[in-house]
């Protein structure tokens, strides 16, 4: 039993539920490839300021990815999930992406590649944009890393038109040495990423990615998009080239994207994969054994928690995906990275403390409540 507040202040009693998810690992070959975009555990004794560089606590950091690793999952690492460009530098993501490797080297991962580097400001053109991909493409190679070819948001502030996006993708495969993954990410999750593709229009848009990727085939492993609209995933997934991948990025919708329809299904590369992870390789898993309703009994009650937690504004997602990361016990303390932990409001983590308890998603639900009571404590309550 713990005593939590309404949006009034009201206080009354809340009994949690006990429930868990059942332990499951996706077996190799698994019916999706699933990859988890992780996040990164901020060091909360650094004397840097919330501003300045970005100080990691590594061993609570692998240690989440041998969690994810140990349900079979893959690993999206180095993407906005670990804060990407938003509190972890290109600096600091290259030394994610080689502490990663090395802690877990036979593992399923996949590293963003990005510009992430060049500030949009100081663009002055396609070049400037060319040399700063090719700079992290042939850093994460030469580490033996996979890539996610992330959106540029200096492209989207530089390019002239659609011919300018399709010009540098091609370039920028072209020095890939295996085939990518590339990331559309919608502007509600990154404002500066609006008219990607040089297009406002979603149809305009996607015939440009499109193009990008059947005159690039070979390069291409699979297309995220996080657009969190399930028609306009179905919509290009109906219509990429044979053998290459639709990996759904949409965190409203998944259930449905990744059981799929008549014609096709999408595979996940999620950042609520980070907190949901042992629902979706519990689910995942029933999904290969023709259990449908297993699946779905499973992942459909998590979408509330899901839209709660990828809520407007979009891009602070993170809060909600490392406050259950504490909750759980995955962490000693409730810090982020640029002080992203204050992006949220009190009953907001109240909902989410809720919603994980009916989903089965507290591992311990006794340490759950006792990290409760101190972020209500650190609020006056």
């Amino acid at each position: 039993m713990i005593r939590l507040p309404d949006t009034n202040g009201a206080f009354s009693d809340y009994r949690l539920s006990g429930k868990v998810i059942p332990a499951a690992r996706l077996p190799a070959g698994a019916a999706r490839v699933v990859f988890s975009a992780a996040h990164v555990v901020a060091d909360p004794f650094t004397a840097n300021d919330p501003s300045g560089p970005a100080t990691i606590d590594w061993k609570a950091t692998m240690a989440f990815r041998h969690h994810l690793n140990d349900l079979g999952l893959g690993i999206a690492e180095a993407m906005d999930t670990a804060q990407r460009g938003m509190g972890l530098d290109w600096p600091g993501a290259l030394e994610l992406i080689r502490r990663t490797r090395e802690e877990l080297p036979q593992a399923l991962i996949f590293n963003g590649c990005g510009t992430d580097q060049l500030e949009p400001s100081r663009a002055r053109g396609l070049d400037d944009v060319r040399r700063a991909y090719f700079e992290q493409v042939e850093a994460i190679q030469a580490l033996g890393g996979r890539l996610i070819l992330m959106a540029s948001r200096a492209l989207a502030a530089v390019a002239g038109s659609a011919d300018d996006y399709v010009k540098v993708y091609g370039d920028v495969l072209a020095r890939c040495d295996r085939p990518v993954i590339l990331h559309w990410l919608g502007d509600m999750f990154d404002p500066a990423l609006k008219g990607y593709w040089g297009s406002g229009s979603f149809e305009a848009a996607m015939e440009v990615a499109l193009r990008v990727i059947e005159e690039n085939v070979a390069k291409v492993d699979g297309i995220k998009i996080s657009l969190l609209d399930k028609d306009k995933e179905i919509a290009m997934r109906r219509r990429l080239p044979a053998g290459v991948k639709m990996y759904t990025g949409d965190d409203f919708n998944y259930p449905d994207l990744i059981a799929g329809d008549e014609i096709g299904f999408s595979h996940a590369l999620l950042g609520i994969f980070d907190p949901l992870a042992p629902a979706a390789a519990f689910a995942i898993q029933k999904l290969g054994e023709g259990d449908i309703r297993a699946f779905h009994a499973v992942l459909d009650p998590t979408v509330p928690l899901a839209r709660l937690i990828f809520r407007a504004p979009t891009q602070f997602y993170k809060t909600g995906v490392v406050f259950l990361a504490w909750l759980n016990g995955f962490q000693e303390h409730f810090v982020m990275l640029s002080g992203a932990q204050a992006m949220r409001p009190l009953p907001y983590f109240v909902e989410l403390f809720k919603h994980a308890d009916a989903c089965g998603l507290l591992r311990d639900p006794d340490l759950a409540a006792d990290r409760m009571r101190k972020l209500l404590a650190l609020y006056g309550a």
